[in-house]
């Protein structure tokens, strides 16, 4: 079974917007098919938003040629409802998406830089998850 992944949208921006040397072996991961990304649809439509709203850029973004190529290499997972009433809890509300879906998935990893959700990588462990940023792949 392909190990699956999660990746926060400032890795995404990394990737398609920024072409961060970092995330360059992660992306040729994904790219082959040696690791399944799984996203859902918030995480999809904060994308979106922050691609056509506020990419802290001054290159000129090719907004649809990010989302297609978003659409093409992600596998769509609806996040579940109700969550499990036992689950990491992120101090940024905004960010809690990303690990309930890792949870959810049964994700290997989610790649962050964001502090709030490295803080549960500890938490994260036992349940076969590991929080790291994605210059981590693959010693992850």
């Amino acid at each position: 079974m392909t190990p699956g992944v999660v990746l926060d949208t400032n890795v995404v921006l990394d990737w398609f917007v920024f072409d961060e040397a970092g995330v360059a072996p992660l992306a040729a991961a994904i790219t082959a098919g040696e690791l399944r990304w799984w996203s859902c649809r918030p995480m999809q439509d904060e994308l979106a938003h922050v691609l056509r709203h506020g990419a802290p850029s001054q290159r000129e973004i090719d907004t649809e040629r990010v989302l297609t190529s978003v659409e093409r290499l992600h596998v769509g997972v609806e996040l579940a409802a109700p969550l499990p009433p036992v689950r990491l809890r992120c101090s940024d509300p905004s960010d809690q998406m990303f690990i309930d879906l890792a949870l959810q998935c049964g994700a290997a990893w989610l790649f962050t830089r964001d502090r709030a959700l490295l803080k549960l990588a500890r938490k994260a462990a036992p349940r076969g998850l590991t929080i790291a940023p994605p210059e981590r792949w693959p010693a992850a």
